[in-house]
């Protein structure tokens, strides 16, 4: 059996028909840019996640730089920032000349570890940006809590995590800024790049509106220094399109982590750690992560059997080159470089059927055995 690590085309099998139309009255009325489908797209994205404002953007990564820019930070300034986590959550902080302060993950959740930041927190902090890692919220009481204490901003880096719940609250409306990214892998994901931001706060998405588009929001008149970071049309009627699905691909996700947790325990597995999940959040499992010992030769083992697999994440931010001038060693994050060794992503997407699963988990049951 083939068992792809995500299966894009199967998915466009199945939307093929509203997708060409969409694209279609795009091209046919030869508005690309953030138009009427990209205004559209942002009043349903806020209202799934129960916020007032959504924008949209040209990437994820856009999305973290409009975010920590909005908020007046930067050169002098330090953002906290998980540092399992990929490169784009530190560099919306750098490319504002402002300085990522990275902080160990919990070895449950593989979130930001709470109990971990107030070390991290100085004079310069102005904001923590929590990760919903994997499609699993961080545990946002405790950080909200601390960014209270010490009068700091929380954006919520929410690019794994569309539709995820916290305490019965979705995620992207708890910190003062969500970003969002639907890069073609995502939970939504457009065909091509994109993003967004989500605020409940009048004054911030009244800035980053004009911020997304040189400073304006009437043609020619700008009334700040801004950029370009504005959505294309067609990459807007294709999430138009997945937004209509979004929620049950999210069940059936939940539906396939269920299953492979219930299979791999029947299995008795004990090699494999799968997803701790405390009760009071709802994940979306962007990313279903096992941890396992003898990793590269499982990875080799389940390709041979045409099963693919992915690493989310190989190298930690303070052990990347880019972050080298940091100076920090490897053992500053003894969890990040522990999991960093032991963390594998195995086939996860809406389509997977039972067999699939029972396939991938008889499989590594046959390894270890």
């Amino acid at each position: 059996m083939k068992v792809p690590f995500v299966d894009l085309k199967t998915q466009y099998s199945g939307i093929k028909e509203g997708v060409l139309k969409e694209i279609n009255e795009v091209l046919e009325s030869t508005a690309y840019i953030c138009g009427k489908k990209a205004k559209k797209f942002e009043e349903d994205f806020a209202k799934i996640h129960d916020v007032k404002y959504s924008i949209a953007l040209s990437s994820g990564t856009d999305a973290l730089h409009v975010a920590v820019h909005s908020l007046g930070i930067g050169p002098g300034d330090e953002v906290i920032v998980p540092v399992n986590t990929f490169i784009a959550t530190a560099e919306g902080v750098s490319a504002c000349g402002a300085t990522p302060v990275f902080v160990d993950n919990d070895e449950q959740t593989y979130n930001i570890d709470p109990s971990k930041i107030d070390a991290a927190i100085t004079s310069k902090t102005k904001a923590i940006i929590p990760v919903h890692l994997y499609g699993q919220p961080a545990e946002m009481d405790r950080i909200l809590d601390i960014a209270d204490d010490h009068n700091l901003y929380v954006i919520e880096d929410c690019a794994q995590a569309h539709l995820a719940e916290y305490k019965d609250q979705k995620i992207g409306g708890l910190g003062d800024i969500g970003t969002f990214s639907f890069y073609p892998g995502k939970n939504l994901g457009a065909y091509g790049e994109g993003g967004a931001v989500t605020t409940n706060d009048d004054r911030l998405f009244d800035f980053m509106l004009k911020y997304r588009q040189h400073g304006s929001t009437e043609k020619y008149v700008h009334e700040i220094i801004g950029h370009n970071f504005r959505m294309e049309e067609i990459q807007a009627g294709v999430l138009n399109v997945k937004l209509k699905y979004i929620e049950k691909w999210t069940q059936n996700r939940r539906r396939i982590a269920a299953l492979y947790s219930k299979t791999f325990a029947d299995l008795g597995i004990s090699e494999v750690i799968t997803p701790y999940n405390p009760v009071h959040v709802k994940p979306v499992y962007h990313l279903y992560i096992v941890r396992v010992p003898k990793r590269e030769e499982l990875v080799k083992f389940l390709n041979e059997k045409g099963i693919q697999t992915g690493l989310h994440y190989p190298l930690p931010l303070h052990m990347q080159k880019a972050y080298s001038h940091m100076g920090y060693t490897p053992d500053d994050f003894p969890v990040a470089k522990k999991l960093a060794g032991e963390i594998l992503s195995i086939p996860m997407y809406p389509e997977m059927t039972g067999d699939m699963v029972e396939y991938v988990c008889d499989t590594v049951k046959a390894f270890y055995k």
